[in-house]
């Protein structure tokens, strides 16, 4: 089947976050730009997954709607044939969403004060999640060496050892630097959080999103003992842009600690995910894997343009290389500018939108992530602008 990768579906006026966001930093923004922050796509959705809700809301009743053995079927299915990854459908607790799941994992396994460990810079939600339930972010900050960010492994130990800190919120592969961590680096994460009581709490919500010459280890398939201390976040949102499904599948091994996840979701009046969500997550991970590998190839070839481009032009910029999840990491600090003025050149003068790293914490100031999730034409038309307003 052919796919189109090369038309930008502009959602102006459609209530799409970014868009909306892009045209309240800058009002005067011309016709035909599009934003490259939020982790979402501008991309047309693979259309078998079209095709089949076309087909699905033909006899559809929209009413409540609990997971089926189809359902159960592609999400386990997926797992074991994506990542060889045997999961049993009673040991998964759907959610409406992958941050409301570790907001509820931080309340359900900590209390008020306790410290949560998290690697920084860090996808912003996390903050939010830590701080607005009145628990402490306990930062692990990366280290940058040879060019490659790194668990600094020797500051996890020694925050683990706090008994305040209860709970490690680790996002694999890694947003905003786009890590994949190793086996050795999972490991050793992993021996830290058994011999100091940790539970993990894994966001693996781009572990679909491997680019050619790195591989995915799903954090709880390291161990029988670290998968009965783990909570594996998945969904199918950023592999086939559903997020707006609002469907989402934990896996939890351990039955106690599920059950502990449970009783809190129970507590936020949780009962079902949406009727479109469970058809729409079963369609993408029982037909739309060959739309997948192709987003891939394009993610793959717009990061190669990426780290050309700013090595020819823009030399002052350093490009990370990309593993994992399809948002480019760089680095704009030898420019000399602080967080507002990057911004006030990208924004008002290139009209160029990136999610801008001060958001991802105080590590990240100077940086920027761009989604390169998009037609190529339109990533090379924001480089050109850049450029023209660097130069300026």
């Amino acid at each position: 089947m052919a796919y189109d990768f090369e038309t930008v579906i502009d959602r102006t006026g459609t209530g799409a976050a970014k868009w909306e966001e892009m045209r309240e930093a800058n009002p005067d923004v011309p016709p035909g730009i599009s934003p490259f922050s939020v982790a979402d796509l501008d991309l047309a959705i693979a259309p078998e997954i079209i095709d089949g809700l076309r087909e699905h809301l033909r006899t559809a009743v929209l009413g409540y709607t609990i997971a089926t053995d189809d359902y159960w079927d592609a999400v386990t299915g997926w797992f074991q044939r994506r990542h060889g990854w045997t999961v049993d459908r009673e040991q998964i607790s759907l959610a409406p969403g992958i941050v409301p799941a570790f907001f509820t994992a931080i309340r359900a396994f900590t209390e008020q004060g306790d410290g949560v460990i998290v690697q920084t810079p860090a996808y912003y939600p996390f903050y939010r999640g830590i701080l607005s339930n009145g628990r402490t972010v306990v930062g692990n900050p990366l280290v940058l060496r040879d060019g490659r960010w790194r668990l600094d492994l020797d500051d996890l130990e020694a925050k683990a050892k706090d008994p305040r800190n209860k709970v490690l919120l680790f996002c694999s592969p890694h947003n905003p630097t786009g890590r994949v961590w190793e086996r050795d680096e999972l490991e050793a994460v992993a021996r830290i959080a058994l011999e100091n009581d940790l539970i993990v709490v894994s966001d693996e919500i781009h572990f679909d999103l491997v680019l050619p010459g790195s591989t995915h280890t799903v954090f709880s398939t390291l161990s029988p003992e670290i998968a009965s201390r783990t909570v594996v976040c998945t969904a199918p949102s950023k592999t086939f842009n559903l997020a707006g499904m609002q469907t989402s599948n934990i896996v939890i091994t351990d039955p106690v600690l599920r059950e502990t996840y449970n009783d809190e979701r129970t507590r936020t009046g949780f009962f079902t995910l949406n009727a479109l969500g469970f058809e729409a997550c079963r369609l993408a991970y029982t037909e739309a894997e060959p739309w997948l590998e192709h987003l891939i190839e394009l993610v793959a070839s717009n990061h190669a343009l990426v780290k050309r481009f700013f090595a020819e032009r823009m030399p002052e910029v350093t490009v990370f290389d990309l593993e994992g999840t399809y948002l480019q990491w760089m680095d704009f600090r030898a420019f000399g500018h602080d967080a507002e003025e990057l911004k006030r050149i990208n924004e008002q003068e290139a009209h160029v939108f990136f999610d801008e790293g001060a958001i991802f914490g105080p590590e990240g100031e100077g940086f920027e992530r761009m989604n390169l999730a998009a037609p190529q034409h339109a990533i090379t038309a924001a480089l050109e602008r850049l450029a023209a307003a660097y130069g300026r």
